[in-house]
């Protein structure tokens, strides 16, 4: 049993990771992302081809690396020029930005499923309640809560954060004290996208890589964003550990009912708590 609630933790901990991508970028954007699941997709292609080349840690800093770049030309090239538009035309650019790059990669890296083996320093299992267990799993865990702790420090105590935090709730009175929000959101996009890009590396030694692989786990996160609260980050951390053991519990007990649960529970959250756990912002 504590076996099966720690795989919950290592796929929460992947859930965290690729939508604190999400909240990040709608918190100060207001942006629903649909194409934040193919830039997952895009982080492990290219950490994948990296450490084919070299190994895994450079795979996963060139990963980081480009898909940051990534994003500061997304926000720099699209979302700024979209600003004054409404919401759901950036909606649907971002959908179709997601069905370009899964075409992309079907065209580079072809149908086919690939598999990333883990580095040797994290191939192996360490014994714990007795039985066996990958230590890559523990490692997934610690980048989540190192990810997690490092943002929580970050807003909450540097002038950066203090800024966007500011323009997410104000974003026009933060302008006029002075304060440079296009700066910010560059910043703030080639951040949430580097996570994205973070996020689809460590969880490529886990799962097979294809051009959709990005489209399935995306509509967890985005469950994960509303019920942990949209622009909410404890929420989202919250919620992504809860839907991990829902989603792992389920397939082991529930099989037939475990593609359901975390849309149930959205439903029931919704209905109880329409704002998610942490409301619309911490």
């Amino acid at each position: 049993m504590m076996i099966q609630l720690l795989n919950g933790v290592v796929y929460g901990g992947l859930l965290y990771l690729l939508s604190v991508g999400l909240v990040l970028i709608f918190g100060l954007r207001e942006i629903v992302n649909f194409a934040h699941g193919a830039l997952f997709m895009l982080g492990s292609y290219i950490g994948f081809s990296i450490a084919a080349a070299f190994d895994f840690w450079l795979g996963l800093a060139g990963a980081c690396l480009a898909m940051t770049l990534v994003g500061i030309a997304l926000d720099a090239g699209v979302l700024r020029p979209l600003r004054k538009h409404d919401h759901m035309v950036t909606v649907l650019v971002t959908f179709g930005i997601l069905l370009v790059l899964e075409s992309v990669a079907t065209a580079i890296w072809g149908k086919a499923y690939r598999s990333m083996q883990p580095p040797e320093l994290l191939s192996g299992t360490v014994e714990l309640f007795g039985q066996p267990f990958p230590v890559y799993r523990l490692f997934v865990i610690g980048v989540s809560l190192c990810v997690a702790g490092g943002l929580t420090a970050w807003l909450r105590y540097s002038r950066t954060g203090l800024y966007i935090r500011a323009s997410s709730t104000d974003p026009r009175t933060t302008a006029i004290l002075g304060v440079d929000t296009d700066r910010l959101s560059l910043l703030v996009v080639g951040l949430g996208t580097g996570l994205a890009g973070l996020s689809g590396v460590v969880a490529a030694p886990l799962m097979a890589l294809s051009p959709t692989m990005g489209s399935f786990i995306l509509i967890e996160s985005f469950i994960v964003v509303v019920v942990g609260g949209l622009g909410s980050f404890s929420g989202a951390f919250a919620a992504a550990l809860l839907i991990g053991q829902i989603h792992n519990l389920g397939a082991v007990y529930l099989p037939w009912a475990s593609t359901m649960l975390p849309f149930l529970l959205m439903i029931g959250v919704l209905i109880w708590r329409p704002t998610g756990f942490a409301g619309k912002r911490t």
